[in-house]
């Protein structure tokens, strides 16, 4: 099933201009804690932080689309999927709206296709080339 995309400033217009809209951060707990994630405190919202897969073997969580499905409902909001540079956010996107595909329920669920921290420079680091954080979006470490 084909999943929208979207850079990061664009995601964050429509977290800021439709406030049922939800992000979902599907890194690792480990990424969370040491790399920083999203800061929504500007909107009055928070990240939703659901693993799609686990450090430190990136085992896939069989829990993930249940427990997304149990905390939207019945009638899901627009859902934009974060990961580090949108490639398990789209896998991950593509699973809840075959999920919910399966119930006949329509969801618009859009890949954030930068990520938090983009794609590798020429030195092999991230978070300069594009993402949420190279972008200039709010974003916090704990």
């Amino acid at each position: 099933m084909p999943v929208e995309e979207v850079n990061p400033p664009d995601a964050y217009k429509i977290l800021s201009e439709d406030m049922t809209a939800r992000l979902v951060d599907v890194r690792s707990a480990a990424e969370w804690g040491f790399v920083g994630g999203p800061d929504l405190s500007a909107l009055r919202r928070d990240v939703i932080r659901i693993e799609w897969q686990s450090w430190p073997g990136m085992s896939p969580n069989p829990a993930f689309v249940g427990a997304l499905m149990d905390e939207m409902g019945s009638d899901p909001p627009i859902l934009l999927f974060l990961c580090r540079s949108g490639g398990r956010s789209k896998a991950a996107a593509r699973a809840v709206t075959r999920a919910y595909a399966a119930r006949d329920v329509a969801v618009r669920c859009i890949n954030v296709a930068e990520g938090f921290e983009g794609d590798l420079d020429s030195d092999g680091h991230r978070g300069v080339l594009g993402g949420w954080k190279a972008r200039g979006l709010a974003w916090r470490q704990t």
